[in-house]
């Protein structure tokens, strides 16, 4: 599993339908996907929301990144990342 950021800017009709039910409801689209949500935080400044999620792979990133803009009305954008630890091993 790879983990991924996706960073998410709501619209003005996703702000109007936050709720737990609703984050629960992309938890399990992501698991439905194989994925695994790690953590969400909600932000203040150009992005409204960051997910940490494990994904078996790139194109299972993209398919959930995209399924969960359609289901939350919140444009994500969404990229690999590589904990410190492994790209300092990387880069030795």
């Amino acid at each position: 599993m790879a983990t991924y950021l996706l960073f998410g800017k709501y619209s003005q009709d996703a702000l109007s339908k936050i709720s737990a039910k609703r984050t629960a409801g992309a938890a399990a689209l992501i698991k439905k996907h194989g994925g695994e949500l790690k953590a969400g935080y909600a932000l203040l400044g150009d992005v409204d929301i960051v997910l940490v999620a494990d994904f078996p792979d790139t194109e299972t990133a993209m398919r959930v990144s995209i399924a969960l803009s359609k289901q939350l009305g919140i444009g994500f954008r969404t990229a690999p990342a590589v904990s410190v630890d492994a790209f300092d091993r990387l880069m030795t």
